[in-house]
């Protein structure tokens, strides 16, 4: 799943070249687990190239893949909302090349800029629309497929 909203070519231009001045690349190799669900969300990213796992953890040994983010998508969104830790886990599916936003320097600029901050808000706010949605539906499909583990 891809969301159709991409973060970056929302933005103006002046809002996406104030973005991307406080903006890093940064890669993960496959496998490589990019945050944990509970973690401190002090950072975000835009997918360069590659695809990331967004997974539910069900119970102690069994995880849920819930989204497949792929280039242009944007990767947390906790950062945003206190108390800035991750609701779900992420991990990279093939090596990813992406863009990381220190959170507390884009807050910062949100502060010194209204309009990034209420541009921000409400194009990740859509793309949280979005990913709700398909969440939830794969939330459905899993229960639906393996029913429910342990009740009888």
């Amino acid at each position: 799943m891809s969301t159709a909203l991409r973060l970056l070519p929302a933005l103006s231009r002046e809002h996406r070249e104030r973005l991307m001045s406080v903006a890093r690349e940064v890669a993960f190799p496959e496998d490589g687990r990019i945050f944990e669900a509970g973690g401190t969300a002090d950072r975000f990213w835009v997918v360069r190239s590659g695809t990331v796992s967004l997974y539910q953890q069900v119970v102690a040994d069994r995880r849920i893949s819930v989204a497949t983010l792929g280039p242009g998508d944007l990767l947390g969104w906790s950062w945003l909302f206190p108390p800035h830790t991750w609701d779900f886990g992420a991990e990279a599916f093939s090596p990813v090349r992406a863009y990381e936003f220190d959170a507390a320097r884009v807050r910062t600029l949100c502060d010194q800029d209204p309009t990034l901050e209420l541009s921000l808000t409400r194009t990740i706010g859509a793309i949280l629309a979005h990913r709700l949605e398909t969440t939830r539906a794969a939330l459905i499909e899993h229960y639906a497929r393996h029913g429910r583990s342990g009740d009888g």
